[in-house]
């Protein structure tokens, strides 16, 4: 499955790394039920499958309004994927 991966074009281009990188694999990973090895790849892979439920069924269930909850899962996702990213920011040039 991983030869069959979009590569990063951010890392391709820049070198670097972007926010996202990871969450192919991160889902090859939970299809695998390896959920701990997705979760070491791409920490925000389980507040973004939240989100997506939240929002299909704000989507699918015209009765109940799921707006509030598909912002604040929203909001918790970027806060996961950008402290996420600076961590491994951090780590990789106190490493180099």
């Amino acid at each position: 499955m991983e030869k069959h991966m979009l590569p990063c074009m951010n890392k391709q281009l820049f070198g670097v790394e972007c926010p996202g990188c990871g969450t192919q694999r991160a889902i090859a990973f939970l299809l695998e039920g390896e959920f701990y090895e997705a979760f070491k790849i791409f920490p925000a892979i389980y507040t973004l499958g939240l989100f997506f439920i939240l929002l299909g069924l704000h989507l699918l269930d015209k009765k109940r309004n799921y707006a509030k909850l598909v912002i604040a899962s929203a909001i918790l996702n970027g806060a996961v994927i950008l402290i996420a990213y600076l961590i491994k920011i951090y780590f990789n040039t106190v490493t180099n």
